[in-house]
């Protein structure tokens, strides 16, 4: 009897140890599970991340893609649409009659070096009106050149973020667009103005020097909005050019290597 109950208690002992091994399979089953859901969250977030970080860093255009597309030969390359804003501008902004009819003409100084401008209030007068009255109230001093393009044929300066980080100010967006260039081409001295995508009234602060002819595609709202030129000191733009961009995401746009930073923009 006595080794019969040994046998018993010895048999149970086994049992318990068994019990206790599957059990410990199945928590660490679990828990695997549990690690896999959150490394898939994490990296589905990075990917969010990453593309909101895309449509944002830049988020006056012309992008990187649309110059892609034009590579690719297309007319209408996809993009992510913009909210379309109200097709009106609000009190803020002031009215086309200012400037229409006007030339403007002065200095944009970068880095401490003049480049002469000239703005058309004839063939863009909503858009000669709002960087006039940008300009006079000293609002670009300071801001930077926050983005290089350096394609082959996609060369521009995007300048006048409100802080730097190439978002616009929500509350100081306009339209229509207007000059925009029916064969999409930008040639060297062009000043535009840069927008979010697929808005005719999605411009807002921030312009973009060419620096060499650029080919950039129309999108579901149009062309931008030529604005000016540059008359003098383009060579100030093509010596930043030519350090090139800091490293990220594209070997072709990025900011600027050689820090730019606006010091004065006056016109009269």
């Amino acid at each position: 009897m006595a080794a019969s109950s040994r046998s018993a208690r010895e048999a149970k002992r086994r049992i318990q140890q068994m019990e206790a091994k599957r059990e410990l399979r199945r928590d660490q089953e679990q828990r695997r599970k549990r690690d896999n859901l959150i490394a898939a969250g994490a990296g589905t977030a990075a990917v969010v991340l990453a593309v909101v970080l895309q449509l944002t860093a830049f988020a006056g255009n012309p992008t990187e893609d649309e110059f892609a597309a034009t590579e690719a030969g297309l007319t209408n390359p996809s993009a992510s649409a913009t909210p379309s804003a109200p097709a009106t501008n609000g009190s803020n902004i002031p009215a086309a009659d200012t400037a229409a009819g006007k030339t403007f003409t002065g200095d944009l100084v970068l880095n401490g070096k003049p480049l002469g401008v000239e703005l058309n209030g004839t063939t863009a007068p909503q858009a000669a009106a709002v960087f006039k009255s940008l300009s006079d109230e000293g609002f670009y001093n300071g801001k930077s050149c926050h983005r290089l393009t350096t394609s082959d044929a996609f060369g521009v300066l995007q300048c006048g973020s409100a802080n730097g980080d190439g978002q616009g100010d929500p509350n100081y967006t306009w339209g229509p667009l207007e000059n925009t260039p029916a064969d999409n081409s930008y040639p060297a001295g062009t000043i535009a103005v840069a927008r979010s995508g697929n808005n005719a009234y999605g411009n807002g602060t921030q312009f973009f020097i060419v620096y060499k002819d650029t080919n950039i595609p129309a999108d579901s709202a149009g062309g931008y909005t030529v604005v000016g030129k540059v008359t003098s000191g383009l060579d100030v733009v093509t010596g930043i050019a030519a350090a090139g961009i800091t490293p990220g995401s594209s070997d072709t746009d990025g900011a600027p290597v050689q820090a730019v930073t606006i010091d004065s923009f006056s016109l009269k």
